[in-house]
């Protein structure tokens, strides 16, 4: 389960209310975060560094209100710790952008030097309400 970003609260309704055109990115990104970014979108507590990176993620296209990913999200092997992932989010590119959803893992990863971060296939799910 993912909670929607201010921004695209914002852009959803500005497209929908013939506001202003919103264009859909052309790939998303899944990001990895030590603490909750919050519905503000907030980036400080992203992993930085020991070969961290954002991961392209593909879904499966929505049914029932839900989407999820449709392969494996791998992140590359750290080459130093990364600390306790908590949290992911969903991003318009593949470093700055756009938060686009955010949500807590099912349960906290401790990432040391040498480990592989993975996100199997159908476990991410994003749910609109």
């Amino acid at each position: 389960m993912a909670g929607k970003t201010d921004y695209l609260e914002n852009k959803t309704l500005d497209h929908n209310l013939a506001t202003a055109a919103f264009a859909a990115p052309t790939a998303v990104y899944v990001a990895l975060f030590t603490a909750d970014p919050g519905e503000t979108g907030e980036t400080a507590n992203e992993i930085s560094g020991g070969g961290y990176a954002r991961k392209q993620a593909t879904f499966a296209a929505a049914s029932g209100g839900s989407a999820s990913n449709s392969a494996d999200v791998t992140f590359p092997q750290a080459t130093a710790d990364w600390g306790t992932i908590t949290h992911f989010a969903i991003m318009d590119a593949s470093t700055g952008g756009n938060m686009l959803y955010y949500g807590a893992l099912t349960a906290s990863k401790t990432v040391t030097n040498g480990d592989t971060f993975k996100i199997a296939t159908g476990d991410l799910t994003v749910t609109e309400d």
